[in-house]
């Protein structure tokens, strides 16, 4: 395993090859799903690309995306037995956002 990989290892408190497989491949079936779900949550809202302009549009997008992300991957976190991990990164991404979270 390179060098980058090791660091990153280290810095998450990952000690085995597996658990580290497993977390991106959390990351990635998150970042599918927000980007699957989001376009019938737009349309939910009432939000599609005949209705608004692209500016409008697509940063409405990019916003339910992110939201979106944030509740797959704690959930798909769960389902990988991952929950721990990905909740402390998640009390540091809501911290770094203003939220006062213990």
């Amino acid at each position: 395993m390179s060098t980058f990989f090791q660091k990153l290892k280290v810095k998450w408190g990952v000690t085995s090859n597996f658990q580290f497989f497993i977390i991106n491949l959390v990351f990635a079936i998150s970042g599918f799903a927000s980007l699957f779900i989001s376009r019938p949550l737009l349309s939910f809202f009432g939000v599609n690309k005949d209705l608004f302009s692209w500016y409008i549009y697509y940063p409405l997008r990019i916003l339910i995306i992110f939201i979106a992300y944030q509740f797959t991957l704690l959930i798909i976190a769960f389902l990988f037995g991952q929950f721990s991990f990905f909740w402390k990164q998640e009390k540091k991404i809501l911290r770094r956002l203003g939220f006062k979270i213990n």
